[in-house]
């Protein structure tokens, strides 16, 4: 059996996988995000650690004893920060915070072939930028900062001893030359940093060090080999058989993502399209991201005084796909894929005496889905074909949700048993990868498909004229916000 951990934005999951593929068990422990400043976004590492042993201690004993090796996966681009003595300096400054936006322009202004070795636009929500706004605005910290590792890291460090990375989650750094699946020296240097201050970097399948003794017996297992694992969307990919050119996934999490798995470095940093490495030696893929998707559901369904998501997906249901001038622009934390705008907000328009509860919970799940629209085209833009997308994460659960995203993107959505595990599962497989010396194409299949949902074209036509004023509204809103 083989172990999956999952260090999410909301919670750290963890999950027990046979030889066969199939979760045998599966626990969580939620995390909160601190935000004491506008843009902010911050966790404490500890925090990490603390969900991560209580995930595992959630799993039955006997299913935990027989584990035989542990992959690791969790959100990208966190910036934590350790001292000589690897304890933490600061709280961890997290993916969707967006204080660095004048530190981006110096990156680049400092190393003018960024985008070149990177292949991506720098962004306030990657690695690199937030030390520069650590070096600006806490020299003393910076001054400090003897290592930086992104969250699943630090986790891998409190259970291993091991300061290591992988690549498809160190390429969500900046740090990273995505050609050569190596540290950039001149991108280092454009913040102040230098190949010291960063871990030994491994592909995903990739031994990294074997749980320390004192974790083993706390969790009831062997000193197991602890894998490099990936960054979230990738694991998540490999959950559900993406790892080959052409194919992708949507995740509706916290975030919304759309990843294409490319045989070849393709990077299209103009409209900021991600282009990072897989989790897989000599694979990399194309990812469009959305900094709030299944998110936007839970503070709609709370500021509505809905009591969940799921009474928020039936209330849109009940109400019916463009049922009226109501709109959302999802962006409660900023957007990245097309706008690289951090500072754009979230907004509802078009409400009236008449608007409801549901016509607006039908406007919120619309948004999401016009906020991925605009992804898909830039990707299309950059020459790539996409006719079919495994959908994972919280927001699968929707069949009403998937109806309207399929007629927007225009591709077919598939729906696996399984597909809600989401990142851990992809953790566990490399972890079977490595234990067991089987291919990642035989581990990493396709879970079985349990629905399929076509583009309807005529909710598409349907739904048309409320995209084309979605697109005018976040024209109209961007020169204007805070």
């Amino acid at each position: 059996m083989f172990l999956g951990i999952d260090v999410g934005t909301s919670c750290v999951k963890a999950v027990i996988t046979a030889e066969t593929g199939e979760v045998l068990a599966q626990s969580s422990s939620d995390l909160v995000v601190s935000r004491p400043h506008p843009l902010w976004s911050e966790q404490a590492p500890a925090d990490w650690v603390d969900a991560a042993h209580k995930a595992v201690l959630g799993l039955d004993a006997t299913l935990r004893k027989g584990v035989r090796g542990i992959g690791l996966a969790g959100q990208m681009h966190g910036a934590t920060l350790l001292g000589s003595d690897d304890k933490p300096l600061r709280p961890a400054i997290l993916w969707n915070d967006g204080r660095s936006f004048a530190e981006c322009a110096e990156i680049e202004a400092a190393e003018p072939r960024a985008r070149e070795i990177t292949g991506n636009i720098a962004m306030p929500g990657f690695t690199a930028p937030k030390l520069a706004w650590v070096r600006k605005h806490e020299p003393d910290v910076f001054a400090a900062t003897r290592t930086v590792l992104l969250p699943k890291d630090y986790v891998r460090l409190s259970l291993t001893g091991e300061k290591a990375s992988d690549m498809s989650d160190s390429a969500g750094t900046l740090w990273l030359d995505g050609a050569k699946r190596a540290w950039s020296p001149e991108m280092l240097a454009a913040t102040g940093l230098d190949q010291s201050h960063m871990p030994r970097l491994h592909e995903g399948p990739d031994v990294t060090g074997v749980l320390r003794d004192d974790v083993a017996r706390a969790w009831g297992m062997d000193r197991v080999p602890v894998v490099a694992g990936a960054g979230d969307n990738a694991a998540g990919a490999l959950g559900v058989g993406v790892l080959s050119d052409g194919q992708g996934m949507l995740s509706l999490g916290t975030s919304g993502v759309i990843f294409v798995a490319n045989a070849a470095f393709r990077p299209n940093p103009a409209e900021a399209v991600h282009a990072f490495c897989h989790a897989l030696p000599g694979v990399w893929h194309q990812m469009t991201v959305h900094l709030s998707a299944a998110s936007c559901i839970d503070w709609a369904a709370k500021a509505c005084n809905v009591p969940g998501p799921a009474e928020f997906f039936a209330l849109a249901e009940q109400a019916g796909a463009a049922c009226g001038p109501e709109l959302f622009l999802p962006y409660l934390s900023g957007e990245r894929t097309p706008h690289n705008d951090p500072h754009i907000r979230a907004a509802f328009l078009g409400l009236g005496n008449e608007s409801t509860t549901g016509r607006m919970a039908a406007a919120v799940l619309e948004g999401v889905a016009f906020a991925h629209a605009d992804g898909i085209d830039a990707l299309r833009n950059a020459g790539t074909q996409i006719e079919e997308l495994c959908v994972i994460g919280g927001g699968s659960r929707s069949a009403h949700w998937g109806r309207i995203l399929s007629s927007v993107l225009g591709v077919r959505l598939v729906y696996l048993h399984g597909g809600e595990v989401g990142p851990a599962l992809g953790g566990a497989r490399l972890a079977q990868v490595a234990v067991t010396g089987a291919s990642a194409a035989d581990v990493c299949t396709r879970p079985p498909v349990r629905a399929v949902i076509e583009p309807d074209q005529t909710l598409a036509a349907t739904l048309a004229p409320k995209r084309a004023r979605f697109r005018a509204a976040y024209a109209a809103l961007a020169p204007i916000k805070e």
